[in-house]
């Protein structure tokens, strides 16, 4: 039962930020995205896929003021008024996405170890190339556990984000994580790594881009 990288989340406090923010700091400016509906949001999305991190996407997300309000809390944090002001500083790495075969399965593991990942609930985004449908564990009360260490677990239907991604010039080329539980440590793929530092960044990642090797720390918002 092991946690593979999907995609890691970076959010900002406007779309337009997250992508000037991208432009500025990996050299690409992301055309592809959607909207969520059911959360209040929207995203741009580019694929990071590397020999050891296949499949792997990056998605920038924010809150999309031309949404209705969602009847829950929206996910990874973002109503949380920490984070929000945080993000007045500039868009920051929040979480990551752990793909796996069996969501239950995998939920009921990372419970057993103490963390609460929340229940598996079916999504789905229209896309220019058709319908995109997911399971994902989603918190009621949107929280980011350990700092954002612990991911929100996935599973795709029949089709894949990074199925229709063209190159982006950019790759992913390491992950490590901060505060991961020991007891949890065999769901970890064997590219994902751990930092037993006391004060050890939740989600540290290196990426390689046109801007050369680029490193991204997130911010501990909540415990």
């Amino acid at each position: 039962m092991l946690l593979e990288l999907d995609h890691l989340v970076l959010a900002a406090r406007t779309l337009d930020e997250g992508v000037d923010w991208c432009e500025t700091t990996l050299g690409l400016r992301p055309q592809a995205g959607g909207q969520h509906l059911f959360m209040g949001t929207h995203n741009r999305v580019f694929g990071i896929a590397s020999p050891a991190f296949p499949r792997a996407y990056f998605e920038i997300i924010a809150i999309d003021p031309g949404l209705p309000e969602p009847n829950r809390a929206r996910w990874f944090g973002l109503d949380d008024p920490v984070l929000q002001r945080t993000l007045n500083q500039g868009p920051q790495l929040v979480s990551w996405v752990a793909r796996c075969d069996d969501i239950a399965a995998a939920r009921a593991s990372m419970l057993v170890g103490g963390v609460d990942c929340g229940t598996v609930e079916h999504a789905e985004r229209a896309t220019p190339r058709g319908l995109l449908r997911w399971k994902i564990s989603l918190r009621a009360d949107g929280r980011r556990v350990l700092g954002g260490a612990a991911p929100a677990l996935i599973e795709w239907g029949d089709v894949h984000p990074t199925d229709s991604m063209a190159g982006s010039g950019i790759a992913m080329e390491s992950m490590c994580l901060g505060g991961w539980p020991d007891a949890l440590a065999p769901m970890l793929a064997s590219n994902v790594g751990r930092d037993g530092a006391r004060h050890a960044p939740p989600i540290s990642v290196v990426l390689s881009c046109p801007r050369g090797f680029v490193t991204l720390h997130s911010t501990p918002t909540e415990a």
